[in-house]
């Protein structure tokens, strides 16, 4: 098993037993699993505070929804629903804080409120300005491969072959973030469960975690309740929980490095119970 190591802040993760468990914090009102739930500041922190009591490594923080057809959100509105949150949360709390954003002026005040990692969606590409911010910043990043954008993502989507397609678009990402100026040691990649992909696709990148971490950086995987399952369990969104899980053991045994949830606790708890039992197991 490769270990891998992701630079956060003045941190070094070291990644590939165990993966980190990142927390979604969605402070908008149209999220497809939890839109509106935590759409307040001061509802936002509680629940922020509540995945770090049930094991989260990183809480990441979106105040725009990027479901399938989504509506664009405009800078100020996606300041206002994130900005006040990443600064209690960051005085309350010494976990990683990231912001989920494509926009470099929301990254750049989510930075001097507190946050540590950039995690874009376009993988540093919709906005110009984004790559050089995070390299001036000297922030950790998550290049995510998307084909088309939340709003045509899911029309028709086509690939050669989706694995090896996908993990040379986040080849070149990570050269291209590297001429840039963005340290090697900081970039992590998301291969982008759910963004251009069909269910078939999805199942695909899921059983191929090898692949990615192939390409030398930690792997980000974000399956959590998603339409897939919906594919394979039959399940409506609010069903999902324990296929969610499912999955992120399945992930996990491919030594994924994180795995990013609304449900923590069950993934947390999973993990740890399923890697107590797999360090015993004879080879």
């Amino acid at each position: 098993m490769t270990t891998l190591r992701w630079r956060v802040g003045d941190d070094l993760l070291t990644t590939g037993e165990t993966p980190l468990v990142m927390g979604i914090l969605n402070v908008t009102p149209d999220s497809f699993s939890d839109g509106g739930l935590h759409h307040s500041r001061e509802a936002a922190v509680r629940h922020g505070l509540r995945l770090v009591e049930q094991g989260a490594d990183i809480l990441d923080i979106g105040g725009e929804s990027t479901r399938p057809g989504s509506e664009v959100v405009d800078v100020d509105e996606e300041l206002h629903r994130t900005i006040p949150v990443i600064e209690d949360l960051a005085a309350q709390t010494a976990i990683p804080i990231s912001i989920d954003t494509t926009k470099s002026e929301v990254a750049q005040r989510a930075i001097n409120a507190g946050a540590k990692i950039v995690n874009d969606i376009s993988g540093l590409e919709h906005d110009p300005n984004m790559v050089r911010l995070c390299a001036d910043n000297d922030v950790a990043v998550i290049a995510m491969h998307m084909q088309g954008t939340p709003q045509t993502m899911q029309e028709n989507p086509r690939y050669d072959d989706v694995v090896q397609d996908i993990a040379e678009y986040l080849r070149m990402r990570i050269d291209g973030l590297v001429e840039q100026g963005v340290a090697e040691e900081r970039i992590a990649i998301d291969p982008g469960i759910g963004f251009g992909k069909t269910a078939e696709h999805n199942i695909d990148i899921l059983s191929h975690v090898g692949t990615f971490r192939e390409l030398g950086r930690p792997v980000l995987i974000g399956h959590s309740r998603k339409r897939l399952l919906s594919h394979v369990l039959g399940r409506e969104v609010d069903e999902r929980v324990f296929g969610t899980v499912g999955v992120s053991i399945a992930v996990a045994m491919q030594s994924a490095d994180l795995i990013r949830v609304h449900d923590v606790q069950a993934t947390h708890d999973a993990i740890i119970a399923w890697r107590a039992i797999a360090s015993q197991i004879p080879d």
